[in-house]
C-alpha cells in the first residue's frame, strides 16, 4: 500500500505507543519517516521495527520543549530524506491533579510538553513544508481537549490549548498549502496510561467504572489512532484543515 509514498514524515514521541503505531502505519503506507523523542533506547526500538518493514527511517534523540532541539530535528530530516512533509506532534505529558494538587513544577512541565513542544516543533516545520509545497500538521490531541473529567485540570488546559493552536495554525498557514487538524483520543493503553489505575480492589473498580463510560465498551488501542493519522497525512484529506477529530469510543457522543 502506498497512500503516502512519496512523503518524508516526523514523528514526536515516536518510541512508543500512539507515536510508534504511527510511524510503523506510515511505514507500511510508503512514507519515509523519522521518530523524535527523549528515550534512545525506545527510538532505536522503533528503528528497528522500521527498517524490518522496508522503510527508509531515522531515530533523532530530542526535547521538543527546546527550540534548538526542534529546528535540529527537521534539518536532520530533511538532510535525509530531502524533503519534509508531514510533522505528527504526539509527544506527550499526563498529571493526575487539580489546580490545587498539581505542583508549580509540574503544571509547567504539562504546558511545556503539551503546548510549547507543537508550537516550536510546527514552527521549525514550517520553512521546510514550504519547500516542500505545502504540507501536513497533525496535533495529537485528547478528548479532554473538547471535554473534561476531574482530577485532569492541567492535562485538560493543556489539550484544549492544543484544540485552538490547531484552529489557528490552520488559518494561518493556509495559504502556504499547510493543512493543521487534530486527533483527539479518548483513553489509549499505551505507556503513559498504564499507571493509571492502581492494582488493587479500588483500582479495579475505577478502571470498570471509566470503561463503563466509554460506549463502545473498551480502551483504545495506539492502532485505533494510527489509520486516522495516515488519512490525515495522505493526499486523500487534501480539502480538511482545522479539524479537531475525537477518536474516542463514542465519549463525546453524550
Amino acid at each position: 500500500m502506498t497512500r503516502l509514498a512519496g512523503k518524508s514524515a516526523v514523528i514526536t514521541g515516536g518510541g512508543t505507543g500512539i507515536g510508534q503505531a504511527i510511524a510503523l502505519a506510515f511505514a507500511r503506507e510508503g512514507a519515509q519517516v523519522a521518530v523524535a523523542g527523549r528515550r534512545k533506547q525506545k527510538l532505536e526500538e522503533t528503528l528497528h521495527l522500521l527498517r524490518q518493514a522496508g522503510c527508509s527511517a531515522l531515530a533523532l534523540e530530542g526535547d521538543v520543549t527546546k527550540a534548538a532541539d526542534t529546528e535540529r530535528v527537521v534539518k536532520s530530516t530533511e538532510d535525509a530524506f530531502g524533503k519534509m512533509n508531514v510533522l505528527v506532534n504526539n509527544a506527550g505529558a499526563l498529571s493526575v491533579s487539580t489546580i490545587e494538587t498539581i505542583a508549580e513544577e509540574d503544571w509547567d512541565r504539562v504546558m511545556a510538553t503539551n503546548v510549547k513542544g507543537p508550537f516550536l516543533m510546527s514552527r521549525a516545520s514550517l520553512p521546510a513544508m514550504r519547500r516542500a509545497g505545502g504540507g501536513s500538521i497533525i496535533n495529537v490531541g485528547s478528548v479532554l481537549g473538547i471535554v473534561a473529567i476531574r482530577d485532569r485540570a492541567a492535562y485538560c488546559a493543556s489539550k484544549g490549548g492544543v484544540t485552538m493552536l490547531t484552529k489557528a495554525m490552520a488559518l494561518d498557514h493556509a495559504p502556504d498549502r499547510i493543512r493543521v487538524n487534530c486527533v483527539c483520543p479518548s483513553i489509549v493503553e499505551s505507556d503513559m496510561t498504564q499507571n493509571l489505575f492502581a492494582e488493587t480492589e479500588a483500582g479495579r473498580q475505577a478502571r470498570e467504572s471509566r470503561l463503563a463510560s466509554i460506549p463502545l465498551g473498551r480502551f483504545g488501542k495506539p492502532s485505533d489512532i494510527a489509520g486516522l493519522a495516515v488519512f490525515l497525512a495522505s493526499d486523500e484529506s487534501s480539502w480538511m484543515t482545522g479539524t479537531v477529530i475525537p477518536v474516542d469510543g463514542g465519549v463525546t457522543a453524550y
